[in-house]
């Protein structure tokens, strides 16, 4: 990640838990190159980045100000902001109802396209869960399955919309006990039969009681 991203990311942080509110102002140029630590330059393509988000606007002689979410126009700053701390709820349902809709969607997919390598990786997940004790462990074999159902579609596209919910939720705490594992392994036998539709009902089920 560039100089620019990692101040936009930062900037971002801090508009979502209100340092920088809706309507208010961003410091200047140079306050935030001080704050920072960081050039101008750094400091104004970390705006831009913000801007062409819808994020932020500028108002010529006046400086940059804050836009409200329903504003924004980028789904990376959606996703981030509806899985913070303090998240408005009406932003995190309406989010993890996106995500619902889509994963479900997706599942029905892979069921209908998944090759035997698919099946190979989504069942060595599946193991890595039932196999270890280590909260982290069971988590990152949680998105890992996820990520390879993802692949199993088979369509190039599936992936780089998915894309925003993975790089934030990666970072989230997930649901690793036994029931969350056996949910999995009915998602996987309903790929592994081809049966698109229990597919997309066991993942619906599943992301019901939980995010991941």
């Amino acid at each position: 990640m560039s100089l620019p991203e990692e101040l936009a990311e930062q900037l971002l942080g801090s508009i979502i838990d209100g340092t920088y509110p809706p309507g208010g102002a961003l410091p200047s140029e140079p306050e935030l190159a001080e704050l920072f630590t960081m050039s101008r330059l750094t400091v104004r393509e970390a705006i831009k980045a913000l801007r062409v988000q819808n994020v932020v606007r500028i108002e010529r002689g006046r400086g940059t100000y804050v836009n409200p979410p329903a504003e924004w126009s980028s789904l990376h700053p959606m996703i981030r902001a509806a899985t913070s701390p303090g998240a408005d709820p009406d932003v995190a349902s309406d989010v993890h109802e996106a995500r619902r809709m889509l994963e479900a969607g997706v599942a029905e997919l892979a069921a209908l396209n998944r090759t035997e390598a698919d099946l190979r990786e989504l069942r060595e997940q599946v193991r890595a869960m039932r196999a270890s004790d280590d909260p982290a462990c069971r988590s990152a074999a949680h998105l890992a399955f996820h990520q390879a159902v993802v692949r199993a579609t088979g369509n190039a596209f599936v992936p780089l919309l998915f894309e925003p919910f993975t790089r934030v939720l990666s970072g989230l705490p997930v649901e690793t006990d036994d029931e969350a594992i056996t949910r999995h392994e009915r998602l996987l036998g309903a790929i592994e039969a081809r049966d698109p539709a229990s597919a997309r009902r066991f993942m619906a089920a599943h992301l019901h009681f939980h995010v991941i």
